[in-house]
């Protein structure tokens, strides 16, 4: 079992972990409405413990295999409450050594820097520790906090994509960015 964990001077990052599912039931149960506009649609039994026990075994899985990291946060004050998420997913080697990053932050702690502080630290990790060369992160053009977060955090713009991902009961064009690695160790590409 994974069981990464770091602290910021506000923030406790850890891959999730099974006593955490219900921390992390709670999290999205309250910010079911907060989430809608900008996430993809529900997973069904969303709302159950049982779901959050799968997906705590699920990254577990995609964390051992190389494919994926997700970091659930919680501020250091109240250890055991979740606060927010962060996953880097389609995770490839070789040639390419690239992620994609999604987030969410509890409506509560918006405002406060604490997804700056949570992503600073997660991007550094995946530099450093997973050797990648580029993250990309997507974010809807209305959603204005987050292009401002992505370029904060040194993400550029590369694109724009039409009809990109459904969300809110639509297909919605997406704003393009990423960053990359300038310390990236290419004597580290692995290749199938």
């Amino acid at each position: 079992m994974a069981d990464l964990a770091f602290s910021t001077d506000r923030l406790i990052l850890s891959t999730p972990r099974a006593e955490q599912a219900g921390a992390m039931l709670d999290f999205v149960s309250r910010n079911r409405e907060h989430f809608k506009r900008w996430s993809p649609p529900d997973a069904p039994n969303r709302d159950s413990l049982a779901y959050w026990q799968d997906v705590v075994a699920k990254s577990d899985a995609a964390f051992q295999a190389g494919a994926a990291v997700r970091f659930w946060i919680s501020p250091r004050v109240h250890s055991h409450r979740i606060i927010g998420n962060i996953g880097f997913s389609q995770i490839f080697r070789g040639p390419f050594c690239s992620c994609v990053l999604g987030y969410q932050i509890d409506r509560e702690s918006e405002g406060q820097g604490l997804m700056s502080e949570a992503l600073r630290a997660t991007v550094r990790y995946m530099f450093a520790e997973q050797n990648l060369h580029r993250i990309a992160a997507n974010y809807r053009p209305e959603n204005v906090r987050s292009g401002r977060l992505l370029a904060k955090l040194g993400f550029r713009i590369e694109g724009y994509a039409k009809d990109y991902l459904f969300i809110d009961g639509a297909w919605r064009d997406h704003i393009l960015t990423s960053i990359t690695n300038v310390g990236f160790d290419a004597g580290g590409i692995r290749v199938a």
